[in-house]
């Protein structure tokens, strides 16, 4: 292939990736929209069911009955569980924290990904990762402080998304090359969707904030755009990486937080405020130079890192 071929597929990539990635902020703020009209629960159970029964069935056309063999893996409902704890936490974030801010502390996911890689996987332990996670853990807590007088315990709803993310991230590494991506977005939205559908039946029962009524059809509309931008924005993100490689496209990442800080900004009138600017100019950074650095690193014999953000 020719130098102006790879540079054209580079930048297609980039492209897909940030079309991708910008797809995903503006799901987030769909979200936004019905947390005061429905629970969070029961907005991630209806999107993840959605989107469990959509993909399921792309798959079986395209790809038939055997593609399912895999599904039944152990992996494949850690994989699950991961994102339904993920997408929970995030959506209920969004009830009491701006978009931009709940979207910024998710962003610790990839240091998290550095930190437990080693113990998971096998890798090794890097000085790189622990600078990098030192430093956006300080961005974390600039953004936490004033949400955490102000709204208490709830602040750390998206921490605890970050971590449900960075559980995926190093259980798709795992996955890595077993199927294809598209079965990979069917398992993991057909594992989460039951346990997800679970939470939000208990929790209807046992908290009165999240008792499930009869929404307004507007409601599933905007659930049913969610699950289908969701799944075509993690398409896309696939379609940057087979064309450009996970190396080069992972710091288009951060076209999701610029959109969410604007959408956020514009949609809900949320201006973010200094430490909020701050918070994130510090994780943006550290992820920015956990990249470089990978890169200048030697990437360890049989390990592939993948790219892929399923949340919402």
């Amino acid at each position: 292939m020719s130098a102006a071929s790879i540079h054209q597929n580079d930048r297609l990539g980039l492209l897909y990736a940030a079309a991708g990635f910008a797809l995903l902020s503006f799901g987030d703020a769909v979200v936004k929209t019905m947390v005061d009209e429905w629970p969070p629960t029961a907005i991630a159970a209806l999107r993840y069911s959605l989107g469990a029964a959509g993909l399921s069935a792309l798959l079986l056309a395209s790809e038939g009955r055997g593609a399912f063999a895999g599904f039944l893996q152990p992996i494949q409902w850690l994989r699950g569980a991961s994102v339904a704890i993920a997408t929970i936490c995030f959506f209920g974030s969004l009830l009491v924290m701006p978009l931009d801010e709940a979207t910024t502390i998710v962003f610790v996911a990839p240091m998290l990904v550095a930190l437990f890689a080693p113990v998971f996987l096998g890798e090794k332990s890097r000085r790189e990762s622990w600078i990098a996670s030192g430093a956006a853990f300080v961005g974390v807590l600039i953004v936490l402080r004033p949400n955490l007088a102000e709204i208490g315990w709830a602040a750390f709803l998206p921490l605890v998304a970050a971590t449900g993310m960075s559980i995926l991230m190093i259980a798709n590494r795992a996955v890595a090359g077993r199927s294809s991506a598209l079965s990979m977005q069917a398992f993991v939205a057909l594992a989460a969707a039951p346990v997800i559908v679970t939470v939000a039946i208990v929790a209807h029962f046992t908290v009165d904030v999240l008792r499930v009524g009869t929404p307004d059809w507007t409601v599933i509309a905007r659930c049913a755009f969610v699950a289908v931008s969701a799944s075509s924005a993690h398409w896309l993100v696939y379609l940057g990486t087979t064309r450009a490689g996970a190396a080069t496209i992972a710091p288009m990442t951060y076209i999701q937080l610029v959109v969410a800080v604007l959408l956020g900004w514009w949609w809900f009138g949320d201006v973010p405020d200094l430490a909020t600017l701050a918070g994130a100019t510090i994780i943006i950074g550290a992820g920015l130079y956990l990249w470089h650095r990978g890169r200048a690193a030697p990437i360890p014999a049989g390990r592939q890192a993948v790219v892929e953000r399923t949340q919402d």
